[in-house]
């Protein structure tokens, strides 16, 4: 009999979590009611039942991310252990269970990704699926910044109501898009997230059609420079970087030129824009965004002090005392160093996984892919210290699972290469 297929299970968590806006929950259940969130839950509860019963070559073999996941957990669940063994301010108790189901939720989509699809074929699928997905999300921001409406205002879903208000962003004077996350600083980071991915699927799809295989990285890379988000650029380049160490000499002039086209093309249509998104970082030491987060480092480090070592726990540290706008600074905080350092463990595991299968895989495509995931998760983990986003559902529900894919990517790697070597 075959495994279990979950390609379909995890398309159903991509729709809901890219195309129900983040701000609708199920009302009793407040922050911890995302329907996403709720999924992700379901998904460990699958993922677990599935194991129950799963050959040991299924899930019994050492995983170098189920491993890094794992290290993290124990930090976490140390340091959860620890806060409540100590007075705790009444209020900071349900956010702390909440950051728990929230990194449970993250986990689940991420295990069930990593362990349950089958071959390299279903995972090409899931890849369409998801790229396709985050070319609507950019395509609802190009029409939110051309019509000036945030638009997600207007979907009612009996059971769901709107955490908090709805309101378009502008930052000098041109309007930030939001999709359907919660804030324009985490549209810019899904963007750049998914960039690397819809270009992989531009690249490598060949067997769709060329326009529908690159309208996705169309939208994405039309959406990144109207989001006026220092975050988007970021992690936008350092995605593309990435991504150039892989790709072939044709690849990397494809990219430049089409990257010098609309930058020419924006300094002639919209020259005000363009010197307003150049002011984002000529003006960054005057900017009250920065100032604000340059200025939390001072008290940041009164808390860590307090409990260096595992911190005063997972989502305890509330908005009233301090928002950072640094997730880093933030995990410092809550988890301590060791939480901290099994935090970025996992996300440089993942990078280094994926360089290690890139180099044992034989066709472009797959090695694409790898270099894309690595791209991927190097963007969105550098972003985090730009927003506190273990309190945005669409950042980390899309990194976790990226990281599955990666961990999927390298099980049908290995179980190609055990069947070429019976087959010798």
């Amino acid at each position: 009999m075959s495994a279990p297929d979950a390609v379909g299970w995890l398309t159903i968590y991509i729709i809901l979590l890219f195309f129900l806006p983040s701000r609708l929950v199920v009302g009793p259940l407040a922050s911890a009611g995302a329907p996403s969130m709720l999924f992700g839950l379901a998904s460990l509860v699958l993922w677990a039942l599935l194991a129950l019963g799963a050959p040991r070559g299924i899930v019994g073999e050492p995983q170098p991310l189920r491993i890094a996941l794992g290290v993290l957990w124990l930090c976490v669940g140390a340091s959860y252990v620890m806060a409540m063994s100590r007075p705790m301010s009444s209020d900071e108790i349900s956010p702390a269970d909440v950051a728990l189901l929230g990194l449970a939720s993250w986990t689940g989509t991420m295990l069930l990704t990593h362990d349950r699809i089958p071959d390299r074929r279903r995972l090409d699928t899931l890849v369409w699926r998801f790229a396709v997905c985050g070319g609507f999300v950019a395509v609802l921001g190009l029409i939110q910044v051309a019509t000036r409406q945030v638009w997600v205002d207007q979907i009612a879903i009996p059971g769901l109501s709107s955490s908090t208000a709805y309101g378009l962003v502008e930052r000098g004077g041109y309007p930030r898009p939001s999709g359907t996350a919660i804030h324009p600083i985490e549209f810019g980071v899904i963007l750049a997230i998914l960039l690397p991915i819809a270009l992989h699927v531009g690249f490598h799809h060949t067997h769709r059609h060329v326009l529908v295989r690159w309208l996705p990285a169309a939208a994405i890379g039309l959406i990144i420079p109207l989001t006026s988000s220092r975050s988007a650029y970021l992690g936008a380049v350092i995605a593309l970087v990435v991504c150039m160490i892989g790709w072939a000499r044709a690849q990397r002039l494809l990219m430049l030129g089409v990257g010098a086209i609309g930058i020419l093309a924006m300094v002639v249509v919209a020259p005000n824009f363009v010197n307003s998104v150049a002011g984002l970082f000529t003006g960054a030491a005057e900017d009250p965004s920065i100032t604000s987060r340059t200025d939390s480092f001072a008290l940041a480090m009164e808390f860590i002090t307090q409990n260096p070592l595992f911190g005063r726990g997972l989502g305890t540290f509330l908005p009233k005392y301090r928002i950072f706008d640094n997730q880093y600074l933030l995990l410092l905080v809550t988890i301590g160093v060791i939480g901290t350092v099994a935090f970025i463990a996992l996300g440089l595991t993942t990078v280094v996984t994926m360089l290690r299968t890139r180099r044992r895989l034989r066709d472009d495509a797959s090695r694409d892919l790898a270099m894309s995931i690595a791209a991927a998760v190097t963007a969105g983990f550098s972003c985090l210290f730009m927003f506190d986003a273990f309190s945005f559902p669409q950042t980390m529900g899309t990194l976790f699972l990226l990281i599955g894919m990666g961990g999927a990517l390298r099980r049908s790697q290995r179980s190609q290469s055990e069947l070429a070597a019976l087959l010798q």
